[in-house]
């Protein structure tokens, strides 16, 4: 790799760790990391409003290839003591997004300077932590018939710079759920005169737990996040209550099912006791499955280039928006260990590790000239 490149996007990295934003909210970001691409290589830089991309175009091109990095922060404080510490207050760059986006743009500067038998698309996605950037994104898989999408992710736990790679589904399918119950108020002397939600959705905490028991073919998981049921004001008592979930499964049709059989209990609930009932969902993540083949490609690229690899059983727990992109074309998701003690990520101790750039721009350079 070109030193000048890595220096740069080294650069690049620590100015968008001190000016981490949220989810949808990434206009310096977006600026900045457009600014930075035109003003350091010749690719066409195309804005989408939200999103943009940049594009290498091959002579003759023998495929369509894309890459993605995410760019989005998290309201986590940054308590890392380094000199490109967080200037937002409460905000932080926990995931490492930061570094995703430096390595890509380090990547479209290799490719730029050396150039690649195919056509290459490098695209910079915002909102990956509420699952709606991807959404967004996604459609120029099939706008350009794009063959082939990669992307790639820091994870700590593992070595640093060991290569961790999946032949299937990477991360589980997820979205969060909000359980609205409507009853009718009534003085806190006379309960009988009014309809109260708490029972109804204290039932439901409950009985959700058992659902997770049934004979699933793969991980299947409901958190409670929280659960609200009237205000402080001890002469009245509750007729509105919310009860909030975040739901996960292997597969998506299996968390589906999951969403359909806790839709079923909420309304036999409500029924019970007379209530008015309405669910509704965010954060909505799609299972991440990889393409065995595409795989295939990220491990030979690997060993290729002598690092260490960690074939993956397991699914994470986690959910990622990539899955999105796999929905269109064949495609695959690597990790790179961040160190078996690093600190873990949406901690406010972590920091995307910049010895990672280099390995990920390798991986990406190997796999553009498949």
């Amino acid at each position: 790799m070109d030193w000048n490149h890595l220096d740069l996007a080294v650069e690049l990295r620590h100015a968008l760790h001190a000016h981490p934003e949220l989810s949808n909210q990434e206009e310096w970001t977006r600026a900045e990391l457009m600014r930075f691409l035109r003003a350091h290589k010749k690719l066409a830089v195309i804005d989408r409003g939200g999103w943009f991309y940049a594009v290498y175009r091959a002579p003759n091109p023998k495929r369509r290839i894309a890459f993605r990095a995410d760019h989005d922060a998290l309201p986590i404080e940054d308590a890392c003591d380094v000199p490109y510490a967080s200037k937002i207050p409460g905000v932080g760059h926990k995931c490492g997004h930061d570094g995703h986006s430096a390595a890509l743009a380090a990547f479209a500067m290799e490719i730029d300077k050396e150039g690649c038998s195919n056509d290459i698309y490098f695209i910079f996605q915002p909102a990956e932590e509420t699952g709606d950037g991807a959404v967004k994104c996604a459609p120029l898989i099939t706008e350009e018939k794009i063959d082939e999408v990669f992307a790639f992710h820091n994870w700590p736990g593992y070595p640093l710079g060991t290569v961790c790679i999946w032949y299937g589904a990477v991360n589980c399918a997820s979205r969060g759920m909000t359980i609205r119950m409507v009853g009718t108020p009534s003085h806190a002397s006379m309960p009988e005169c009014g309809k109260n939600p708490a029972f109804a959705l204290a039932t439901m905490v409950n009985e959700v737990p058992a659902l997770l028991d049934l004979p699933w073919k793969g991980l299947v998981l409901s958190t409670v996040i929280g659960l609200k049921v009237g205000e402080k004001a001890f002469g009245t008592q509750a007729s509105e209550g919310e009860l909030y979930l975040t739901i996960r499964a292997e597969r998506e049709a299996e968390l589906n099912l999951l969403a359909e059989k806790i839709e079923a209990m909420a309304e036999r609930e409500a029924a019970r006791y007379g209530l008015a009932w309405h669910v509704s969902y965010c954060d909505c993540f799609p299972e991440t499955a990889n393409d065995p083949t595409s795989t295939q490609k990220v491990r030979e690229a690997a060993e290729k280039l002598g690092y260490p690899i960690e074939v993956i059983e397991r699914p994470e727990r986690g959910s990622e928006d990539f899955g999105y992109f796999l929905k269109r074309a064949p495609g695959a998701i690597f990790e790179i260990g961040a160190g078996v003690d690093y600190p873990q990520l949406h901690t406010a101790q972590f920091d995307f590790p910049d010895a990672l750039i280099e390995p990920a721009v390798e991986i990406f350079k190997k796999l553009a000239a498949e």
